[in-house]
């Protein structure tokens, strides 16, 4: 009975990867050309306690190339304990020529990054917003390529990719793949015309829009969804102007963690979005993936008191490889652009750590940034 149920869970996994991976390929690279950028910006960045990251992101902004008359930055303190502020300080001072505004955040609700955000909006200058994070690093032709894509297309929200910067060891490589396959879900939900994702460190759309949506209201309640939550809302809203742009010059990088506990927590955190989501797809393929790994891991156990064949777990794991491999080697293809190699180690740890995660977010409470928060 166990067999059959574990490879009907298989076989609903792979229907699900196997679109993803079609949809992937639907949706078309953006080529930039030589426009005469005329597109405002005003860039939101919500910091806490981010001293030592924040010199990158600001040196990566300083080397954009873009007219400094066009856009502006909002930096916005949550409250940090540590040197973040006299950092930005030093660097806006170094950095006269471009814009920049410090704010105080305001905690209105249990959400300290929708506050943020929200905080920002009533003073920013220019017509589009886009909000990254302070341990990111963005491309010199970020800007440009977003203003050349929305001078071509009809769009009010747009979608970009997020990638680690990683060192050579396997805790980062493993942090790699499990973003690289949240960022295949991403592109292959678009191209099947079914999104219902994206990351908040390289997320873009008008200000008009975004008051349109009646800002986070709503959606305020739970501590993270200020990209997730948001998206959600503009594609039932208006599902046409929301677009995913595929150009690797806007891909924007960020940090893994280097400890375990706290990459543990920030997967909770992401994964504890998932309760709140409006689309029925997203739901049931969030499901799919836990039930998938959920098997895998009490199958080791049913192997282990012989209820059942280790061949029968062999081929069924060996299935889930080869898809979540082709779906994470098209991601790899795009984002990193390098040799791709899914190490056997990280699919053998992963299901468990996936599980963990997913039950976990369901019932557990999460710390971050130093503040312990509710489901």
């Amino acid at each position: 009975m166990f067999e059959i149920i574990l490879f009907l869970i298989l076989t609903i996994y792979v229907v699900f990867i196997l679109q993803l991976i079609l949809g992937f390929n639907k949706v078309k690279s953006f080529e930039r050309t030589n426009e005469e950028p005329i597109t405002t910006f005003s860039i939101i960045v919500p910091f806490r306690n981010e001293e030592k990251n924040l010199p990158k992101l600001l040196k990566s902004i300083s080397k954009l190339n873009y007219p400094k008359e066009l856009f502006e930055i909002i930096m916005v303190d949550d409250f940090s304990k540590d040197n973040s502020e006299r950092v930005y300080i030093k660097w806006r001072m170094e950095n006269g020529l471009i814009e920049t505004t410090l704010l105080e955040n305001l905690r209105l609700s249990n959400s300290p990054k929708k506050d943020a955000i929200s905080r920002a909006v009533p003073i920013i200058k220019h017509e589009w917003i886009i909000t990254t994070d302070a341990d990111c690093i963005v491309n010199k032709n970020w800007l440009l390529t977003l203003d050349n894509y929305i001078q071509k297309n009809n769009t009010k929200m747009i979608v970009g990719a997020v990638v680690y910067q990683t060192k050579n060891n396997w805790f980062h490589h493993f942090q790699q793949l499990d973003l690289l396959s949240l960022q295949g879900t991403t592109i292959g939900s678009f191209g099947n015309r079914n999104p219902f994702m994206c990351n908040g460190a390289n997320f873009a759309y008008t200000k008009k829009f975004f008051h349109e949506l009646g800002g986070f209201g709503g959606i305020n309640d739970t501590a993270s969804g200020d990209d997730v939550m948001l998206l959600q809302k503009a594609l039932k809203t208006n599902f046409e102007k929301v677009h995913y742009l595929k150009n690797t010059e806007i891909i924007v990088k960020t940090r893994p963690e280097n400890d375990l506990l706290k990459l543990f927590m920030q997967r909770v955190r992401w994964a504890s979005k998932t309760t709140s989501y409006k689309n029925t797809y997203a739901k049931v393929l969030a499901v799919v993936v836990l039930l998938m790994n959920l098997s895998l891991v009490g199958s080791v156990g049913f192997v282990l008191c012989g209820c059942l064949k280790y061949r029968v777990l062999l081929t069924v794991f060996c299935f889930k490889y080869l898809v979540d491999y082709c779906l994470l080697f098209q991601s790899n293809q795009y984002e990193r652009k390098g040799k791709f190699i899914m190490p056997l180690a990280s699919s053998l740890i992963y299901p468990l750590f996936s599980s963990l995660v997913g039950i976990y977010s369901l019932f557990g409470n999460f710390t971050w940034k130093g503040r312990k928060f509710s489901k």
